[in-house]
């Protein structure tokens, strides 16, 4: 298995056993869905997203892999938490981490949502892909984000992968009000302290476009995929960055890299 050290473009897009075609090709009308079967190994994982695909499926349904028209992104250094955020983030005793829960974080995604979202709304999070991820976790692709409160409690979280200078997102989770801003929030400062130049959030909801995500033509995403997946940044390993103090995520360089 490749190393998240080996970023070279053309090596990335050749793991695995399956040739993705190209989404202009063979879904030029902008549906999303470019492909169906293959299997979940890390390898083909990450030549799929390497080339601007991500597998979207229920449980018990063939794989399908989908690239979606349009894409829905956001640039660290154009990110602007709220007014409100800043204030409760001051005042809280919260810590994020990095990589310190990605089992925990993964299996609070996979659960049905208390906001209303109907029962079953995010089954596509199921076991195998949760195996398949916990993978790439394993190989230094994929990475989760914590929220913890001032008792030690995991309140909020997010995960994705992790490609050269562009962060895949996958999902998110919150237990407690604003937790997954706040995980948003110690992202896109983690990215842009980083040298990653862009958030890929797949598709557009109304709670990624209120924390500043936009849409872009899926040519224009792809068009610039290769430079981002085989750019240099700063390695997210385990263990590699201190637990950060919520009210110090306005602070100038807030997540800070154990010596």
């Amino acid at each position: 298995m490749v190393s998240a050290s080996t970023i070279t473009p053309e090596r990335l897009k050749s793991l695995g056993r399956y040739n993705f075609p190209s989404p202009i090709e063979v879904d030029p009308d902008g549906i999303g869905i470019v492909a169906v079967g293959g299997d979940l190994a890390a390898e083909t994982l990450i030549s799929a997203y390497a080339r601007g695909l991500f597998p979207w499926f229920n449980e018990d349904e063939p794989i399908a892999w989908w690239c979606p028209q349009p894409r829905c992104v956001i640039a660290p250094k154009s990110y602007q938490p709220s007014k409100s955020l800043r204030k409760q983030a001051n005042r809280m005793r919260w810590q994020l981490t990095l990589n310190q829960a990605f089992d925990e974080v993964i299996h609070a995604c996979s659960l049905p949502r208390s906001d209303g979202l109907p029962e079953g709304e995010h089954t596509w999070i199921h076991e195998e892909m949760i195996e398949a991820y916990t993978e790439l976790h394993a190989h230094g692709f994929a990475h989760s984000i914590e929220v913890w409160d001032e008792v030690g409690q995991l309140v909020g979280g997010l995960y994705g992968l992790k490609i050269g200078s562009i962060y895949f997102g996958e999902s998110m989770f919150h237990t407690a009000s604003n937790a997954s801003k706040l995980a948003f929030w110690g992202l896109m400062r983690l990215c842009e302290q980083s040298g990653v130049a862009l958030v890929d959030c797949q598709l557009p909801n109304e709670h990624l476009m209120s924390l500043g995500a936009a849409t872009v033509p899926r040519t224009e995403f792809l068009a610039q995929l290769d430079s981002l997946i085989g750019a240099r940044s700063v390695q997210w390993q385990t263990g590699s960055h201190k637990p950060l103090s919520a009210a110090k995520l306005g602070s100038a360089l807030p997540w800070k890299v154990q010596p």
